[in-house]
């Protein structure tokens, strides 16, 4: 009895531990609610937003810098990764707020090419 009990314990455990690396893997934030707002913008508002968000990503990175002084590598940047985006991407990305695997790698490129530190996946 005591060895089905173990045995059940430790199936437990690593089910849960399985589950909580899978969700620690994904690119998905957990409880991320896409802004609805995004459907409907253009571009250019879509690149602004890209900018922005690569401002606070990168000041979180590069612990020094303030994100004013990241505005014209994130624009470089946000420029670039939009510009790249294939309509199919472009329409991804509005629906989910995230980049697919295809827009992902363009994007790193874009932060290379702009000497940006990619972030940690």
């Amino acid at each position: 009895m005591t060895s089905i009990l173990r045995a059940l314990l430790v199936t437990t455990a690593v089910s849960v531990g399985a589950a909580s690396a899978f969700a620690a893997a994904s690119n998905t934030p957990t409880q991320y609610q896409v802004d609805p707002a995004l459907k409907a913008e253009n571009v250019g508002q879509l690149r602004v937003r890209v900018s922005q968000a690569c401002a606070i990503t990168q000041a979180r990175l590069q612990s020094g810098a303030s994100e004013a002084s990241l505005a014209r590598s994130c624009d470089c940047y946000a420029g670039r990764t939009m510009r790249s985006l294939s309509p199919t991407e472009l329409q991804a990305y509005r629906d989910t707020g995230l980049f697919n695997d295809t827009a992902r790698e363009k994007a790193l490129t874009a932060l290379d090419a702009c000497r940006l530190p990619r972030p940690q996946m």
